[in-house]
């Protein structure tokens, strides 16, 4: 892979993702992050100035685990990620907003939408670096960090699904009006992200478009080590 990021990002096939984001909630994308990059951002962990702050899951009843907040500036990959992405899931963003009739609007690039997350107070950075070891797991969870949020985020995985961990499975939880909960569990291999929604999506009934809300988490790692990068869109509080 010799093309830089935002090289990969902008080959993908962005109306079959965008429709596959549509109708599941969630898409699996190719490799963008090769593995020399994967290892590198891993090694990141150790470091202490790429980080505002540190969160021990156990602490919080999050889960198990530990994860770490990046501070600005962010680390070029990490940089490169978020302001490719944002622009390609934009336009699906303002049209679920449409279909659910809500005000928000998703301006095209990054830095006016973080202009207004800024303006709103919500100035902390919140792409994460996630560590799992064996028994860790991540509970179901929301990413909303104040009153503007973004609604589709991507978890990256790091780790080499077949050497570095095993068990480990990312998982989407789906809750329709009246409806029994549905589960995915979206498979991952090394350098691939998952694009979901990030709180709810529109879903079409028989008398319009209703709110499925969304849940994220990691199911319990039974061996070795596992990392994975978030890229979330709106900063926090």
């Amino acid at each position: 892979m010799t093309q830089s990021i935002d090289d990969r990002i902008a080959a993908l096939d962005w109306q079959a993702l965008q429709a596959a984001l549509d109708e599941n909630g969630f898409v699996v994308t190719p490799a963008l992050l090769t593995p020399q990059e994967c290892r590198a951002l891993i090694a990141l962990y150790g470091e202490p100035a790429p980080f505002r702050s540190r969160v021990i899951m156990q602490h919080h009843a999050y889960g198990s685990g530990e994860y770490q907040y990046f501070r600005y500036d962010l680390p070029a990959p990490v940089q490169q990620l978020r302001q490719a992405l944002y622009p390609r899931l934009a336009p699906l963003a303002g049209a679920w907003a449409q279909r659910l009739g809500e005000e928000a609007t998703y301006p095209p690039s990054l830095k006016s939408y973080l202009a207004r997350c800024h303006a709103a107070g919500q100035k902390r950075p919140t792409p994460l670096l996630l560590k799992y070891g064996a028994g860790d797991f991540n509970c179901l969870h929301q990413d909303l960090y104040g009153e503007h949020v973004f609604p589709l985020q991507a978890a990256f995985l790091l780790s080499d699904a077949q050497r570095d961990f095993s068990g480990g499975e990312f998982m989407l939880v789906e809750q329709r009006p009246r409806q029994q909960l549905r589960g995915e569990v979206v498979p991952l291999q090394q350098g691939q992200a998952v694009i979901f929604a990030v709180n709810h999506r529109p879903v079409k009934g028989s008398r319009g478009f209703y709110r499925a809300k969304l849940r994220h988490g990691v199911s319990r790692v039974r061996s070795g080590s596992r990392h994975t990068l978030g890229i979330i869109f709106h900063d926090a509080m």
